[in-house]
């Protein structure tokens, strides 16, 4: 083979074509996010309609997030359990988002229908400096409305908030359905 042609192979070439790897520069995320912030804050009145809105936007991201992650890691199987979706979640779904998984999953003591997904230092509240005046904001709120659609797109319905608790604690609350719908499949 002519020597032209075997020099130099750029690593881009070499790669697989399967199964890409995300890719996403910390800094482009970081100045993308907080433009969609400041946007957004332009055409809201207080921090409740700012993270409203924020979580809004999180639901359109999550919906696509999940068909695209669910065919590549995922063909042909289905979570049924409350327990192998949030595995998912915590997993896969926030590695391929976020980079890295999430810190913590937890399940309420006193209720059976919220768990809590914990992230010391959620990568959407990094890049975003809040002002004295807005000191409640939380951003993440976008991934809360990102894991709400997400669930909601697998088959379980939920209430997803976001709390300033051991950083930030996305808490997630499961409609009825879905956990009688668990115990039924536990009972098998």
């Amino acid at each position: 083979m002519d020597a032209r042609f075997t020099r130099g192979k750029s690593a881009v070439l070499e790669r697989a074509l399967g199964r890409p790897r995300s890719e996403l520069s910390l800094a482009a995320f970081a100045l993308l996010f907080s433009e969609l912030v400041q946007y957004c804050q332009r055409r809201v009145a207080s921090v409740a309609e700012l993270q409203a809105r924020l979580a809004l936007l999180g639901r359109h991201v999550g919906l696509r997030a999940l068909d695209a992650l669910v065919a590549r890691e995922r063909p042909g199987r289905r979570d049924t359990k409350v327990l192998g979706v949030l595995l998912f979640v915590k997993g896969p779904l926030w590695r391929a988002l976020f980079g890295r998984e999430a810190d913590k999953l937890e399940q309420a003591n006193d209720d059976e229908r919220t768990f809590y997904v914990i992230e010391r230092e959620p990568l959407v509240n990094t890049f975003v400096s809040v002002p004295r005046e807005n000191s409640s904001l939380n951003c993440a709120a976008f991934a809360a409305g990102l894991l709400e659609a997400a669930l909601g797109a697998a088959g379980f319905p939920a209430r997803v908030s976001a709390h300033w608790h051991k950083g930030t604690t996305l808490m997630i609350k499961f409609d009825e359905a879905v956990i009688a719908r668990d115990k039924s499949l536990e009972g098998r």
